[in-house]
């Protein structure tokens, strides 16, 4: 349409009697109401009148008394009260649907099993806000997302826009909804902060190529930097399944969900026995495959093998040859930002899920790697090198060995977790 029709069309329409016009509107569904609501003021101005989305309202949901009640009581709310409220409900309503999928749980997990298909239909994704030190906050979109197991590796890729390593000062996380009801009509999105981390912390190096050096900065938040001017490659952030749905959609704009405090549950272990009846799901993978994934159960420590705050708990042990796991793949973390891509050799992504004596999920981590060569083998069965990697929290931490069986070939042949006394009493309620 040329301006001089469009300014015709709009001439016409101002002119207009405001009877006809909210009659004409009334004969739009809702997908055509909200759309005719972005082409002019006046137009967005009459499409937000309350009776015409009261109906919209109505026939969507049904009329009760309550509800006639309320309408015909205040009449006179703010224009776009019920349009408001339309899409409200209508995202209530799609989020109570999915969330229903979230009560199958994985016997071998603990975690809700579709929690990938749940995210996705809930049209969740994350954006990241990056501030520096002068005050100014960049929000940047998802580059690309990689679900494996029981976690998701997010990441972002500025293609020259990311500051300076020196120039930032935190990273905000925030999951975001965007739902689409139906073809021509996008809901209002609604963003959740999920959590703040600060570059005021000293990196841990995990690997390197000859493109970038990879940069842990706490567990499941690593920087890539170009080796050669050491400026921000990229972010990634590897997230946890567990309360993930929640974390990404029940948050506001500033505050994170806070999970409902339930009552601890009861434990009539024998104090002089230890910890009994715990099961491990572990899973080795990278950005783009799986590894090797394993669910331990009956785990148990003595009140002999506490030491030093820690509960010690052994999956994997390495005189148990029967328990030793054989790597599926290579081991390297694949990594692209915008038209380049390589991989990181030693370096995966560990993904543990530590169930208590009931079967809840209580300890979850998921974060990049690095596998050091080990100082001595801890099993002579294998002539080949072995390494070691780490990853520790302020629930624990877990060591893994590997032995190399081939060129790039290894076996799982150790896993110990160690679980803070504090996190175990905590969660006991004693």
């Amino acid at each position: 349409m040329s301006r001089r029709a469009h300014k015709s069309s709009q001439n016409l329409i101002e002119r207009l009697p405001s009877h006809i016009l909210i009659k004409v509107l009334s004969y739009l569904d809702a997908a055509a109401l909200f759309t005719v609501g972005h082409v002019s003021r006046l137009l967005h101005q009459f499409a937000s009148d309350n009776s015409l989305w009261y109906k919209r309202y109505i026939a969507e949901f049904g009329e009760t008394e309550e509800l006639k009640l309320e309408y015909t009581e205040v009449p006179d709310r703010a224009a776009g009260h019920w349009k408001q409220r339309y899409f409200r409900s209508l995202a209530a309503r799609d989020l109570r649907k999915w969330k229903r999928r979230l009560q199958r749980v994985s016997c071998h997990t603990g975690l809700p099993a579709d929690t990938e298909l749940v995210l996705r239909n809930l049209h969740v994704t994350w954006e990241l806000t990056v501030c520096d030190g002068s005050g100014q906050n960049t929000v940047h979109g998802l580059s690309w997302a990689r679900f494996c197991g029981t976690c998701v590796t997010v990441c972002w890729s500025g293609g020259g826009l990311l500051p300076d390593l020196q120039q930032i000062s935190s990273l905000r996380l925030h999951g975001v909804r965007r739902p689409l009801r139906r073809p021509g009509l996008e809901l209002p999105s609604s963003r959740s902060f999920m959590e703040e981390v600060l570059l005021s912390k000293s990196l841990q190096l995990i690997g390197e190529d000859r493109l970038v050096e990879l940069w842990l900065l706490q567990p499941g938040v690593t920087i890539g930097l170009w080796k050669d001017k050491r400026s921000v490659a990229f972010f990634m952030f590897t997230l946890h399944f567990h309360k993930l749905v929640e974390r990404s959609v029940h948050g506001s704009p500033l505050c994170p969900y806070n999970e409902p405090t339930l009552k601890a549950p009861f434990d009539d272990t024998d104090p002089e026995y230890g910890l009994h009846g715990y099961q491990l799901h572990f899973v080795l993978h990278d950005t783009v495959s799986e590894l090797m994934s394993g669910s331990y159960s009956k785990l148990f420590c003595s009140k002999a093998q506490i030491s030093d705050g820690l509960v010690r708990l052994t999956a994997v042990s390495s005189t148990n040859l029967g328990q030793h796991t054989p790597l599926s793949g290579t081991v390297a973390l694949p990594w692209r930002c915008e038209a380049l891509r390589a991989a990181v050799q030693n370096c995966c992504v560990m993904s543990l899920t530590l169930l208590d004596e009931f079967g809840q999920p209580f300890w979850c981590v998921s974060s990049p790697v690095s596998m050091a060569p080990s100082q001595a083998p801890v099993c002579y069965d294998y002539a080949g090198e072995h390494f070691l990697a780490q990853c520790e929290d302020s629930g624990g931490k877990v060591e893994m060995q590997l032995a190399q069986t081939g060129e790039q070939t290894f076996v799982l042949v150790s896993l110990v977790v160690f679980v803070a006394v504090g996190k175990l009493n905590r969660h006991f309620g004693r």
